[in-house]
Parts: C-alpha cells; structure tokens; sequence
C-alpha cells in the first residue's frame, strides 16, 4: 500500500477482455515508471493477445508479444493501491473489487479499437488501435510523471 503523500505502488489496469487497452496501458506504465510501481493488467474475461495491439506497440518500441490475458477474478488475490478502468463493464468490476482489495478507483474511459476491425482496412484498424495507444501514453504521463518528464510517443 502506498503512503501518505506517495505515490501507488502497485496499479492495476482494467478493460473488458484484456487484450488491447490494459495491456497497452500495463506495458506504457512499465515502460514509464521501470520497476519503481508494480503494474498489472486484467479483464472482465480473459480475451486473446490481440496482433493489431502488439503492432502498434511494437511500432514505439515496447514488446507485449508475451502478454497472457488475465480475468480479474484472479488477481483478486494481490493487493492493488489504485485500479484504474477502461471501460464502463471494467469499471463496475473494479468497484466490485474494492470489496476485498483495499484500492481507490479511477475511471479512464478509453474507446475500444476492435470495433473497427471488422468493418475497416487494415490501416484503418491500425490508426484506431494507435489513438488508444497514444491517448494512454499521454494519460499516463500526464498522471504519474512530473510536467514535462518521461520519454515521449
């Protein structure tokens, strides 16, 4: 648990299946903030590494090729000063949560890029999955670093 006057130091990020937004945004703050703050991510449900996800990181440098989704229900576990949500479903999981993990909550919301995987071209999808990815850099550092510092997009 972090104390008075510190900053967290361990963050969960939540989204709906765990694929693209809290992976994103687990491996931006790791990338970010190093070994300082432990970071996880999870989903409602446990989705599939996502290929569009792992390209767009890719493109800044930061390898989530590995990542393994992960359910909430099994991170219940860990202790957790701050979760932040993704998404509406995410959020309503998160305050749940705060039932057996002591956490302060903050809701993100963040548009899900798969909608346009589907119905887009290939580059189409590719810019839709890129403003998620710069949107929660820009997020993250706005929240965790001091003005003007941390490595930029």
């Amino acid at each position: 648990m972090s104390r008075a006057g510190d900053g967290p130091q361990a963050v969960l990020f939540a989204c709906a299946m765990n694929a693209v937004r809290s992976p994103m945004a687990a491996a931006i703050f790791r990338h970010l903030m190093g070994d300082r703050v432990r970071v996880a991510s999870g989903g409602v449900r446990a989705g599939l590494t996502d290929p569009y996800a792992v390209a767009v990181m890719d493109e800044i440098g930061i390898d989530i090729s590995d990542h393994e989704p992960a359910a909430l229900k099994d991170l219940e576990s860990q202790d957790f000063d701050l979760i932040i949500t993704l998404s509406p479903e995410a959020h309503h999981h998160g305050v749940e949560l705060t039932r057996v993990v002591p956490a302060e909550v903050e809701y993100w919301p963040t548009p899900d890029a798969t909608v346009h995987a589907d119905s887009s071209s290939r580059e189409e999808v590719l810019a839709a999955y890129r403003d998620v990815r710069d949107s929660l850099f820009q997020r993250i550092k706005q929240r965790f670093l001091p003005a003007g510092g941390g490595p930029t997009v």
